[in-house]
């Protein structure tokens, strides 16, 4: 029988804690689940995130006791901060997990892009400041469960995919031992993945009717896949990717296109005969299709020349909260299904 865990989720009242909230309160091994958010402390969840009316009638915290998860068989915590904030913060989480005798046996999954990128020049390069503690990045595991199922398990420190890097990794990944050295690619996302906190250029009003480019080949994520297909049979890769601010709130479509390689559909079909999140289509890819689920859909067309590689996901569930709880899953030894086989909706 599986040991049941108690989760903490840091930052919960953003769109990935709402997330994390609607999916794990389905999860059949979820002890207690608590939600910080120093902004809404004291304030119900719904108060964030509406659709939680009547499932989850708690509260925000503002702080955590964490000695109250002194006797969890399994605490978990999920970090849904905002850029930057956990790796500023993790030496003093530290320090009061290990006082509360939790810090070994703490699952501790980072939905942010603090700890994907293993070398701190790169790092410092994608985000464009230096990490504030570098000695911890090698404590973590990237978590893309379709390579890194065995390397999950029993991984304490997990670091989350970026939505984009998420498409993009599942369109290259079976490319891996093939002779290329350039790819292009293109990403259309919706404005849930800029954040619940309007900015400009990425407040829904202004792109609902809009449709642009924007970090034209200097998107963030690009160095996570990088640093991926270089340990994953791509090492001299050249990957240009162009990100596209799409009307719409959900969604993500990825557009690989590879030269001089043909007839790599069976080559894709049998990378994830065994990915239980990752189906294949014959047409198009529908992001539709994927919304709210954790599925990601694929195709692969080839016009005898070139090829093209679709890929539609969610980016707040297969990108963001869903991936975190299905790398959690393998990461406990638990059904990498639990919490999160439910299918999408259309319309």
């Amino acid at each position: 029988m599986s040991t049941p865990f108690d989760a903490v989720i840091l930052g919960a009242a953003g769109y990935g804690g709402g997330e994390l909230l609607r999916l794990l309160m389905a999860h059949p091994h979820l002890a207690s689940l608590q939600a910080l958010s120093r902004s809404h402390a004291g304030k119900p969840l719904y108060a964030a995130h509406p659709g939680l009316r009547g499932f989850l009638e708690q509260s925000f915290l503002g702080e955590m006791d964490w000695q109250s998860l002194a006797a969890s068989p399994q605490p978990v915590v999920f970090s849904a901060l905002a850029h930057g904030e956990l790796a500023n913060q993790l030496p003093k989480l530290e320090a009061q997990w290990k006082a509360a005798g939790i810090e070994q046996r703490l699952v501790l999954v980072d939905l942010s892009g603090d700890f994907r990128i293993q070398n701190t020049d790169t790092f410092e390069q994608a985000y464009g400041r230096k990490h504030p503690c570098p000695e911890r990045l090698s404590e973590f595991v990237y978590g893309c469960p379709e390579v890194h199922g065995k390397t999950l398990r029993g991984a304490r420190r997990i670091a989350n995919p970026g939505c984009f890097a998420t498409a993009l990794n599942l369109a290259l990944l079976p490319l891996a031992g093939l002779d290329i050295t350039f790819v292009a690619a293109s990403g259309a996302t919706g404005s849930s993945g800029s954040g619940a906190h309007p900015q400009a250029g990425t407040h829904h009003p202004d792109r609902a009717q809009d449709f642009r480019a924007y970090k034209v080949l200097n998107h963030q994520h690009r160095a996570e896949v990088d640093e991926l297909m270089a340990t994953h049979g791509l090492p001299n890769l050249h990957l240009a990717f162009v990100p596209h601010s799409a009307p719409l709130v959900r969604g993500i479509f990825a557009t690989v296109q590879v030269e001089g390689h043909t007839d790599l559909a069976p080559r894709f079909a049998d990378f994830y005969r065994h990915a239980p999140f990752v189906r294949t289509v014959e047409d198009s890819p529908r992001v539709a299709a994927v919304l709210g689920s954790n599925m990601a859909e694929l195709a692969v067309h080839s016009d005898g020349r070139s090829t093209a590689i679709l890929v539609a996901l969610d980016n707040l569930v297969k990108g963001m909260a869903g991936q975190a709880i299905q790398n959690l899953n393998l990461a406990l030894g638990l059904d990498e299904l639990a919490g999160l086989w439910n299918p999408g909706r259309l319309p």
